[in-house]
């Protein structure tokens, strides 16, 4: 079999073979077939798609492709969530502590930045000490310790997706259904949880700018699921504003450290409350308002916060600096930047938003690239707000004082403003199962 008589059969855009998938994936995982050649049958996937068959066989020859993680000496349900990403989507460190905390075990693989949008990994990172690269037998015994665990792909798990995320980064291939779907999902099924919650963003800060893309998405993950026995299904949620008023790694720490704290109010918590029920509902804990109860006892009596704590603890970081937020390292340059003229702000271009956190240091621009964890942007002002001339929008983060100019400008350019308050949006768009 040769990879490109594959590339050559999807560039024409006949469908795959459950073998030339395999020999695909596995080429993958142990780099006996080079980049260029993934990159050119990545994007011959993005022009040409995927069938439902070919995209199951992707996803389980990218689980297969390395070890499996079992769960099952652990007691109690067990339970897993992914976003598709968006800009200032921080949900993971809220919800896994709350669900925790009401007694469902959470077992979380995230991924790190990925274009416009950050990564959990990237975020919990910024927490110094913190290791999101553990064993297999580690992550089980903090799950059995404090309830919840969330790594990056550490050790030899999923080692075909490892290689294809990194290079759909830098080849305009991450808007592809069945490439998104295969990558979520063989991590999702890596990781060896019970059920499964996928939060599947719209708008314009993610990567399905529509709800009918985002629905098509969410049901080809939750099949891919439902086929391989695990209870799964998917919230769809809005992106068309950058989710909370921190957009950058520790100011996202520091954010949900915050609502943990019990300051729960804005789009941010609308959407972990919502999370956090679904995932205890699909766990079998109650029904929407028995959820919804635990979920705000949760964070009421600080169990969701010592749960977020114990789990730093336990993975090697600081937890001072989530005792006391203020410790984090601030960026050594800032920038003020104002409203040009009165008005409501009528909408705010996610996308642009998350590029100009790129721009500041606080994302990727090409795989190899460092994270700045102090980088990034503190929104002052959000969509249906009315600010005056001079009124403080946001404020810019960065160390490297000459890309403040080209962020200040970038950020402008994403908030439009208008003589008449937009209407308001809702957070919860669609619920699949």
């Amino acid at each position: 079999m040769q990879i490109l008589d594959i590339i050559t059969k999807k560039k024409l855009g006949q469908p795959l073979t459950r073998e030339e998938i395999t020999f695909f994936a596995r080429g993958a995982a142990d780099k006996t077939i080079p980049d260029y050649q993934l990159a050119a049958l990545l994007m011959a996937i993005r022009l040409n798609g995927m069938t439902a068959q070919e995209t199951t066989d992707l996803t389980l020859a990218m689980r297969d492709s390395g070890d499996v993680c079992d769960l099952s000496a652990i007691p109690g349900k067990k339970i897993d969530k992914h976003s598709t990403g968006g800009v200032g989507d921080k949900t993971t460190l809220i919800v896994a502590p709350i669900v925790a905390a009401c007694g469902v075990k959470v077992a979380k693989m995230s991924g790190r930045g990925l274009g416009h949008t950050g990564g959990t990994v990237d975020k919990l990172e910024s927490i110094p000490g913190f290791r999101t690269s553990i064993s297999p037998q580690e992550m089980r015994e903090t799950v059995e310790t404090c309830g919840l665990s969330v790594t990056g792909q550490s050790g030899n798990m999923c080692p075909a997706d490892k290689k294809l995320y990194a290079l759909r980064d830098v080849t305009a291939t991450v808007d592809s259904i069945p490439l998104i779907a295969s990558s979520i999902m063989s991590k999702k099924l890596a990781d060896g949880s019970d059920c499964i919650l996928l939060d599947v963003k719209t708008g314009s800060g993610s990567f399905m700018k529509t709800l009918d893309d985002s629905r098509l998405l969410a049901r080809t993950m939750v099949d891919i699921g439902r086929g391989a026995g695990v209870r799964t299904a998917a919230l769809i949620t809005n992106m068309d504003s950058p989710l909370g008023s921190a957009v950058g790694n520790s100011l996202e720490v520091i954010e949900s450290v915050e609502i943990l704290k019990g300051k729960t109010s804005g789009n941010l918590w609308t959407v972990c409350r919502e999370l956090s029920c679904r995932m205890l509902m699909l766990a079998g804990i109650g029904d929407k308002d028995e959820c919804g109860r635990l979920v705000d006892e949760a964070v009421e009596s600080g169990e969701a916060l010592m749960r977020f704590e114990m789990m730093v603890k336990l993975q090697g970081g600081d937890v001072s600096y989530i005792e006391d937020t203020s410790k984090f390292r601030k960026a050594s340059f800032s920038r003020e930047v104002y409203a040009p003229a009165d008005g409501y702000i009528t909408h705010m271009d996610s996308e642009k938003i998350g590029l100009t956190a790129v721009l500041l240091g606080a994302g990727r621009e090409k795989k190899e690239d460092n994270i700045n964890h102090a980088a990034g942007i503190m929104i002052a002002a959000k969509a249906g707000d009315f600010v005056k001339r001079g009124e403080l929008l946001a404020t810019l983060f960065a160390d490297n004082k000459s890309r403040l100019d080209g962020a200040e400008s970038r950020y402008l350019s994403a908030v439009s403003i208008g003589d008449k308050k937009p209407a308001e949006q809702p957070m919860i768009l669609d619920y699949i199962d």
